[in-house]
């Protein structure tokens, strides 16, 4: 039975027990910890050791939906209701490569739709749209709820962190979570996704639920649980919610490291994006604009962003969202303007055959190796590193050719960097076909398979 709650502070260590040994913690003990956690009055040696007990015995649709709610009562919403646009953001689960947030949020904005996106750092070996926001010289992620508001208002979008006003409990766990590898959890994952999304005031709701070997849920039916269980607290939250499967069984794009990314995702929004990365953001970018009622088809929705991109106002939003959180405009003409690595080597084909694998969690992991993600919460990034891969499964190569290049601070790092490149990519006489890179749509009404290929525009 749950233990009965006063007015004084709860028991963790009770809770910890009880869900270590398959128990069950009911909704209002999920508020009594959450806002003790919040306050600082749960340590995080507990919150830890909970959160592993979770991870492992699991939580009912009950505790979710209860942890959820007790994360986004633990800060402020931005309330957006006065709008006349639409308020519609993107989520994804995380991959390697994945720079579609930063192509995207302007992309949607300069269509007419309020996209106040919040968003977080690297977890695990994936990296994080604000990790890569920094990389801009003087960008600030940490607006306050007021300065995001205002800038929603007048420029249809702003990139924000979570500060201590959004979600604050959910914030300190996101970091716990990546610190203590409790990551992989389907009801942990959707609670925080939707505990953030919620607190943007949200009229739609679009969800990149990644699927493949660099995915957090690689294997398709947990893809396709995660999702469904998204869609479901979303809407019933109020929320009209879609979410998308995609492929992370290779990078998305070419670049992977966080300045590297913001140039391609600058090169995304002058035309110049490579082909996979334009056919996510493309899909996603549909969704948003149909929940948005902006367009009525999606050859409406694909029609409207291309005009966007060739007629500059993408790019033109981003440089006038990267103005206003104080960092260089500038770069969206000339990425030179970027950190730029103190060192870079090519990586070469070591025989002649076909690219069988790039596997996405071995390029992850040598960003990190190379400074570019955190394996404790106090870690810095270093915004420079990562690698540019030319290569893609089913390629035909020859010996000696160039497949990508490291960019890393020193020596040490290129060694780093090559021998994560060894680990990632394969080279074999033949390549098993890949992911389609979106399989699936999941809305309330249920699970839609799109077929192996949907053409971007």
């Amino acid at each position: 039975m749950p233990h009965s709650l006063s007015s004084s502070h709860i028991d963790a260590r009770a809770f910890i027990e009880r869900k270590r040994e398959g128990g069950r913690i009911a909704p209002a003990e999920w508020h009594a910890l959450i806002r003790d956690y919040a306050d600082g009055i749960v340590p995080d040696y507990q919150m830890s050791a909970l959160m592993m007990a979770c991870f492992l015995r699991g939580l009912d649709t009950g505790e979710m939906t209860a942890l959820m709610e007790a994360m986004l009562a633990s800060g402020a919403t931005i309330d957006l209701t006065h709008l006349a646009a639409p308020r519609v953001d993107k989520h994804s689960t995380g991959g390697v490569g994945d720079k579609v947030s930063l192509v995207l949020a302007p992309l949607i904005a300069a269509l007419g739709v309020a996209v106040p996106m919040v968003s977080g750092r690297g977890l695990g070996h994936t990296g994080g749209t604000l990790d890569k926001l920094e990389s801009i010289p003087g960008f600030r992620t940490r607006l306050t709820l007021a300065e995001a508001r205002a800038q929603v208002e007048r420029l249809g979008c702003a990139m924000i962190g979570q500060t201590a006003e959004i979600a604050p409990a959910d914030r300190k766990l996101y970091a716990l979570r990546d610190a203590t590898a409790t990551v992989e959890s389907i009801p942990l994952i959707a609670a925080s996704i939707v505990s953030k999304k919620l607190a943007e005031g949200l009229t739609g709701l679009v969800l990149d639920v990644k699927r493949g070997s660099g995915a957090f849920m690689p294997e398709l039916a947990r893809g396709l649980e995660l999702a469904r269980t998204m869609v479901e607290l979303g809407t019933t939250h109020g929320v009209p919610t879609v979410a998308l499967l995609t492929a992370m069984d290779r990078p998305l794009g070419r670049a992977c490291g966080n300045a590297l990314e913001i140039e391609e995702a600058i090169h995304a929004l002058h035309g110049e994006g490579p082909a996979d990365l334009m056919e996510v953001t493309f899909a996603l970018g549909t969704e948003m604009l149909l929940l948005a009622g902006v367009a009525r088809t999606a050859d409406a929705a694909r029609f409207a962003m291309t005009d966007a991109i060739r007629g500059g106002a993408a790019a033109r939003k981003l440089a006038e969202i990267i103005e206003a959180q104080g960092g260089n405009p500038g770069v969206v003409e000339d990425p030179a303007v970027l950190p730029q690595a103190a060192a870079c080597e090519i990586f070469t084909a070591v025989r002649e055959g076909v690219v069988a694998r790039v596997e996405p969690r071995a390029v992850g992991r040598g960003i990190i190796a190379l400074g570019g993600g955190r394996t404790t919460v106090e870690d810095t990034v270093d915004p420079t590193v990562g690698f540019v891969i030319s290569a893609s499964p089913g390629d035909r190569v020859s010996s000696g050719e160039p497949l990508a290049t490291v960019f890393a601070r020193d020596a040490e790092g290129i060694a780093a960097g090559m021998a994560a490149l060894r680990e990632a990519i394969t080279i074999a006489d033949a390549a098993v076909a890949p992911l389609p890179l979106v399989s699936h749509r999941v809305t309330a009404s249920g699970v839609e398979e799109l077929g192996a290929h949907r053409a971007a525009v």
